[in-house]
């Protein structure tokens, strides 16, 4: 098999080991306690469903320019952090929610660019 190929599957494995433990972290993947085959199942399924669903909604509200915004594009946590304010818990007062997760990307946005510039500047 030529390397090439090699260093592609190499690639692919870690960008789903990434995912996996996204899944665990926001969906709660690793929370369930193994008694049955079938619950094990349906939990790891409802999990990897609700993975999915903050990966679509976050590839489809990407910005193509977030550099011109100054904030960084929704990712999955800020998405399953505004779903878990806004749906889950009682809503006082959308408007300051919103407020803060743009601040919130704002800040990520800066600090992003600030460790870019320290990145850049100990190359040799």
């Amino acid at each position: 098999m030529p390397l090439r190929i090699l260093v592609q599957v190499a690639g692919r494995r870690w960008t789903v080991e990434e995912s996996f433990q996204t899944g665990k972290g926001l969906t709660g993947l690793d929370q369930h306690q193994v008694r049955r085959w079938t619950s094990w199942h349906r939990w790891t399924v409802l999990a990897m469903l609700a993975h999915a669903f903050l990966a679509v909604v976050a590839s489809t509200e990407r910005n193509p320019e977030p550099a011109t915004a100054g904030w960084i594009s929704l990712t999955c946590n800020e998405i399953h952090h505004l779903f878990t304010t806004l749906i889950s818990r009682p809503i006082l007062d959308v408007t300051h929610r919103i407020r803060c997760s743009t601040w919130r990307r704002r800040h990520q946005y800066r600090a992003q660019q600030s460790h870019y510039q320290r990145q850049s500047a100990h190359k040799p």
